[in-house]
């Protein structure tokens, strides 16, 4: 292996760039590479995949059940989805566990919808609470418990 031939008082911006001519391979942990490519930890895809269908169920709220019943199904199978894929995309501990609960979460809401389980306002409002604060307890017991990345 050659040296680079620099003097010590003059830095020589493309020796000190290239690394005094010998290139070293950057390798990326694997932990890297999940922080990278976590949908959750990027503002945009965060909103997009979980912020913007929570405020969703919440706004729906105010509709009449057959739209409110649409929304929430729409916007359960959007984060759910969204969940799968980024578990699988980085290895998100949490939404291995988050993605089927929301996807599971679409089954009380066809049954208050339906007319199968007779539900008033109220009982809309707790789904809403259970949906959306179940999807945050389990975010923290997964990842409290196993961490962020598995």
């Amino acid at each position: 292996m050659g040296r680079c031939r620099a003097r010590l008082y003059k830095q020589n911006a493309r020796a000190a760039s290239a690394q005094c001519c010998v290139a070293r391979p950057k390798i990326m942990s694997d932990k890297a590479l999940s922080v990278t490519s976590d949908w959750v930890g990027n503002a945009r895809a965060n909103i997009l995949a979980w912020w913007i269908p929570k405020g969703a169920i919440v706004v729906a709220l105010l509709a009449s059940v057959p739209v409110r019943a649409a929304i929430w199904i729409a916007a359960l199978i959007w984060m759910g989805t969204a969940c799968i894929l980024n578990a699988h995309r980085c290895g998100r501990t949490h939404c291995r566990y988050t993605g089927p609960y929301y996807l599971a979460m679409s089954m009380p809401v066809i049954l208050l919808a339906t007319g199968i389980v007779p539900a008033g306002f109220y009982s809309w409002l707790v789904l809403a609470l259970l949906i959306l604060s179940g999807g945050w307890f389990i975010r923290w017991a997964t990842e409290r418990t196993w961490g962020k990345y598995r």
